[in-house]
């Protein structure tokens, strides 16, 4: 077409390799690139790896509520009821303490020494950490750490002490975590409760009461300076082993309290040079031991898990305990060589079932033995009552008449003591004298098992075999259990439960066990208890009894003697209205005395006892002492008379005793 042109073709535009890319273009640089990408993609993978090995089998962070009894060593801090300190098993933790309980110069004290930025940081102090580093990696070694108090808390309550890079990782994790879920007053507060301060001491509270003997609430300046001191090296600083190093240190976190604006340097000057008094370290009586290894077996039936801070008040009255103990110690002194007899257990319960005093031998550190609780001995015929008590449940009363005559059960024949016999008497004097013979003859009229059944209503634990012989003690009782048995009768009939523990807590005060009051179980008639302290009142009181020496000045006493065979155990079990309480005396490997019987040594020590517990209280009259008369001999023997006249009207009109056609009894 004319006037047009042909159309030009665009300019086509050649790309000239760099030479930049070239050698990696070329084959052995391809085989470079490939070489250092995998290096790359192996050393970020075991970069990844290294970051996660780092919190590999870290473990999750405890619910607040469970860091208070975190990695804590079992304790028992054993009080009495006004609060005083008897002993402490294990490490002493202290009560429980608040910062906003405190005066300010006791945390501030500890926010120097250990973690200045405590307020500022998240948990783990970056600023610190980098510092730290700077320091020892100049030095070459490690001089300088950067665990901040969070950071201490998790070491110690939630990780282990080793020093690695994964475990200091997972320490600054977890408290950041922990700052998460705890407001800065509780993490210090958690943290001055927990701190170890060597000596086996943790928390300031067992502290400040170990080397000041007062709580951290009035601690001052420069002890709260000292306090602080020691978590850095708790074992090397002890106070009362290298004060002066300590000392060294309070003038540091002195100095670091005045730079940081907590007190003035003037009173940094004042509580450097104030003087420092350390108190001597608590002595406690380690004759209290027996009562409290009984207690400590209780709490292991009380709660199903045992806490490791526990306080528990007890019910001993360590006065009263400490006298007694005294007494019987001098005592044996005096008069345990010449009788062979080289131990002894005593037992003071409260009629409502406190138990006051509790002596499981003659000295605690030479023998933990607990004669009271672990021992069993034979009773002797400080068991008859149980016998009597049967009795009279079956229809006997105290004045039915029986014979004390030589006797034959099978191929036993019980005797009594002097070897003589005495002929009739009413059960009442056959109690009163303990006659053997009319003791055996009514448990045969009773039954061994309606014997064991009531000494079990009473208290009795122990297993108890049906012989014969039961019925004057053959069979092995602990002190405690038969103690407790007579607190039925003085009762009125209603079983008596001893206890040792008023209350259980833990260290921050949370009551995890109190005594309830409670009625108690009716486990014998009223009547007949009635009718059993009054012929008990004549075992003591009555010029035929057998338990004299146990009477106290002004009190109405009510007991029996008892005396194993061959003299190897001599019992005084009685009461008043006021207490109940048992003695025994004898020997660890069971060899004989001299000649020591319920009556004698027992019965002695069992008023010097009952003296003192009964010191400054006013006498109550015990029920049914009051049916216990004192009888001339004449009206004795008139009372057996004409009640062995009728008793014989009776049988020869065809009548017999309760169970008469049981009796296995033969008279030779």
């Amino acid at each position: 077409m004319a006037g047009k042109t042909a159309p030009r073709k665009s300019a086509r535009a050649i790309k000239v390799p760099s030479k930049r890319f070239a050698f990696v273009r070329s084959g052995p640089g391809k085989y470079l690139a490939l070489s250092l990408l995998f290096v790359l993609l192996v050393a970020a993978g075991w970069g990844l790896w290294k970051w996660r090995s780092l919190y590999a089998g870290m473990p999750s962070l405890p619910e607040v509520s469970e860091l208070w009894n975190s990695k804590r060593e079992p304790a028992i801090e054993f009080v009495d009821r006004n609060g005083n300190t008897l002993d402490v098993r294990g490490p002493r933790y202290g009560r429980a303490t608040d910062v906003s309980r405190l005066p300010p110069h006791v945390p501030q004290a500890f926010i120097a020494a250990e973690d200045k930025r405590f307020y500022e940081h998240d948990g783990a102090d970056d600023a610190a950490i980098a510092r730290a580093a700077w320091s020892n990696m100049r030095a070459g070694e490690t001089v300088s750490g950067a665990s901040t108090i969070t950071q201490q808390l998790i070491k110690n309550l939630v990780l282990d002490s080793r020093q690695t890079i994964s475990r200091k990782a997972q320490e600054m994790k977890l408290a950041r975590a922990l700052e998460k879920k705890m407001t800065k007053d509780q993490i210090l507060s958690l943290y001055l409760n927990r701190v170890y301060f060597g000596a086996g001491l943790y928390g300031i509270d067992a502290a400040a009461r170990y080397y000041f003997g007062k709580p951290p609430e009035d601690l001052t300046i420069s002890e709260a300076a000292l306090l602080a001191a020691l978590p850095k090296a708790p074992s090397k600083l002890n106070l009362r082993e290298n004060l002066e190093g300590a000392k060294s240190r309070q003038r540091y976190v002195l100095s670091e309290m005045a730079d940081l604006g907590f007190i003035t340097r003037e009173q940094a000057l004042e509580a450097g040079e104030a003087p420092i008094t350390i108190i001597d370290p608590p002595a406690y009586d380690p004759q209290f031991g027996y009562a409290l290894d009984t207690a400590a077996e209780r709490l292991k039936a009380m709660l199903p898990r045992i806490p490791g801070d526990l306080v528990v008040t007890v019910s001993i009255d360590p006065q009263m305990q400490q006298k007694i103990q005294t007494k019987l110690a001098e005592r044996m002194e005096k008069d345990g060589k010449a009788s062979k007899a080289s131990q002894v257990s005593a037992l003071v319960i409260d009629k409502d079932g406190r138990v006051i005093t509790l002596i499981g031998g003659l000295d605690y550190k030479a023998s933990e033995f607990n004669r009271v609780t672990q021992s069993r001995r034979q009773p002797g015929s400080a068991f008859k009552p149980f016998v009597y008590a049967t009795a009279l449940e079956n229809g006997f009363t105290p004045y039915d008449v029986f014979q004390d005559a030589p006797l034959s059960i099978g191929k036993w024949t019980p005797s009594n003591y002097t070897g003589n016999y005495l002929g009739p008497m009413t059960l009442s004097e056959g109690l009163a004298r303990s006659i053997n013979t009319i003791a055996a003859e009514l448990g045969q009229e009773v039954s061994e098992e309606n014997v064991i059944q009531l000494a079990q209503r009473f208290g009795i634990t122990t297993e108890l075999k049906p012989f014969p012989s039961i019925a004057l003690g053959s069979q092995e009782v602990s002190l405690w259990e038969i103690t407790r048995a007579f607190g039925t009768f003085q009762s009125g009939g209603e079983r008596l439960d001893p206890w040792l523990i008023d209350r259980i807590e833990n260290s921050r005060g949370d009551i995890l066990y109190e005594r309830p009051n409670y009625n108690r179980d009716r486990v014998y008639d009223y009547e007949y208890a009635k009718e059993m302290n009054a012929m008990l009142t004549r075992v003591v009181n009555s010029r035929i009894g057998t338990g004299g020496k146990a009477k106290i000045p002004g009190w109405t006493v009510a007991g029996k003697t008892g005396t194993s065979q061959d003299w190897r155990d001599a019992w005084f079990i009685g009461f008043t209205s006021a207490y109940v309480g048992g003695v025994w005396v004898g020997n660890d490997d069971d060899s004989a005395m001299n000649h020591v019987t319920g009556g004698g040594l027992p019965a002695d020590l069992w008023s010097d006892v009952m003296t003192i517990a009964h010191a400054g209280m006013k006498p109550e009259p015990l029920l049914g002492a009051e049916e216990g008369l004192e009888m001339s001999e004449d009206a004795e023997k008139r009372i057996t008379f004409y009640r062995g006249l009728a008793q014989a009207f009776k049988t020869a009109s065809g009548g017999r005793s309760p169970d008469g056609n049981k009796v296995r009894v033969i008279r030779q």
